[in-house]
């Protein structure tokens, strides 16, 4: 088929690839290049590079209505989203003749909205999922054309989490559009009263709350990582947190318990966490027993 492909982030590219070996991508439309990295030098999504090394055609248009006529002249069979980063608006969902699919990295309808991976890990579900659905003009509510199930890890983070369910979700997206040519695609709708909803991640979704239970401290460092990236204060400094295990120990939240060989331990709404690894400001990821004896944590201070 001739497939309107539409991604910028890298968990979007395995699915690029795998449709290019498959079927016809007559174009790839992308975020524009942004500014990035210290330099701020703008520089193309992952989507737009790898696409051009498939010798793909890429617009990187910052309104979509502005390539309205090159997208009608391409004649497209079908068009498939992948983390594009906009909404598509009603006039191209009915531009191709099978109309628009969309990979979505979870189980819908639960956690529908743009930060699924996250969502699943906070919630501290044991199973999560890619989704294929139809792009509708509600928001990851259309049909289910397909979905697999994805295990969770005890130490995944969202970053390992979102690398398993890209692969994933690329395989299944080529299972639906080989389906959909075949015209044996089975439409099943979303339940609505099952549907869980999460918003895009801002820095502050980081920050670590030290009244809740250990549990909860614990997967929202995973599910922050690699970012926002779970942030406390030390002495009035910013500190990443980017592992830690759930232990023993009770005292006010926030409180370190212990020093150990591996870290330090701190006082939870519930329970305590040893912090494994950290990154004071401006400096790099260090094992948090350097950093305890660098920055001389003591037993009885408090963070946050």
């Amino acid at each position: 088929m001739r497939v309107l492909f539409f991604g910028t982030p890298r968990f979007a590219v395995p699915s690029l690839e795998a449709l290019a070996t498959r079927h016809e991508v007559v174009a790839v439309v992308t975020q524009p290049d942004r500014p990035a990295g210290r330099g701020r030098r703008p520089t193309p999504p992952p989507v737009a590079v790898r696409a051009r090394e498939l010798g793909l055609r890429v617009l990187q248009p910052e309104r979509l209505r502005d390539v309205r006529e090159e997208l009608g002249r391409l004649q497209p069979d079908v068009g498939a989203v992948v983390a594009y980063g906009k909404l598509l608006p009603g006039w191209l969902l009915a531009l191709p003749r099978h109309g628009c699919v969309n990979l979505h990295p979870s189980r819908l309808p639960r956690h529908r909205g743009a930060s699924p991976v996250q969502a699943a890990l906070l919630s501290g579900d044991p199973v999560t999922g890619v989704s294929v659905v139809r792009v509708t003009e509600e928001l990851d509510a259309g049909d289910i054309l397909g979905q697999r199930d994805v295990p969770i890890r005890p130490d995944d983070t969202a970053g390992t989490l979102l690398e398993r369910l890209s692969q994933e979700g690329a395989g299944l997206l080529v299972e639906v559009l080989d389906a959909l040519e075949r015209g044996q695609v089975t439409a099943r709708p979303q339940d609505p009263s099952e549907a869980t909803y999460c918003g895009r991640l801002t820095k502050e979704d980081g920050r670590i709350r030290w009244d809740q239970p250990a549990e909860v401290v614990e997967r929202h460092v995973r599910a922050m990582d690699p970012w926002p990236v779970a942030h406390t204060l030390h002495r009035g400094v910013p500190l990443r947190l980017w592992r830690v295990r759930i232990t023993d120990g009770e005292g006010p939240p926030g409180q370190v318990l212990r020093l150990t060989p591996d870290g330090f331990v701190v006082a939870t709404g519930s329970g305590a966490v040893e912090v494994l690894e950290v990154q004071p400001a401006s400096g790099r990821r260090m094992p948090a027993s350097d950093y305890a004896r660098g920055y001389r944590v003591q037993v009885g201070e408090r963070l946050g």
